[in-house]
Parts: C-alpha cells; structure tokens; sequence
C-alpha cells in the first residue's frame, strides 16, 4: 500500500468532502480517502499495483476540485499572484 497527501483546491464545505472522499474511496484499489478541510488536503491510501496516482488525481479534478502540484526543487515557494 501507497499513502499520499495530496493539495487540493476548491473544497470548502461538508459537501465537498463527501463528494471527494466518496468518489475517490469508490475507485478500485483505493483503501481509504480522508479529506482535511481546513489544510485543503486529501490523504488517500492506495494499492499502487491496481490503481496509480493519476487515476485517483483524475477522480479528483472530475469531481470538481483542483489537485495542486507540489513546488520542484529550485521553484521556490512564490504563489501565483506575486510570482
């Protein structure tokens, strides 16, 4: 099993949270789904053999919302509007 947490943006409500962790947790291969509201965070536990991270990130943005990628080594840590 692969745990992961994932940045997603737009969730903001108990709505929210059902919907992600409803459409995430249903995928094949994926244990559990846990929606951190407050860090706008998404922990999933997953089998990386039936299902890969793509596919849950999909799940994701087709609910909606958006899977923010982490910074790579040398970006920094400028947001958008500042950049």
């Amino acid at each position: 099993m692969q745990q992961v947490t994932l940045n997603v943006q737009g969730m903001s409500c108990g709505s929210c949270v059902n919907k992600v962790e409803g459409n995430v947790g249903k995928l094949d291969g994926v244990e559990s789904a846990k929606v951190h509201l407050s860090e706008g965070k998404v922990g999933v536990t997953f089998n990386e053999s039936t299902i890969d991270l793509e596919e849950i990130k999909g799940a994701i943005k087709d609910t909606g919302y958006e899977v923010i990628e982490e910074p790579t080594e040398g970006e920094g840590s400028k947001c958008s509007c500042c950049g």
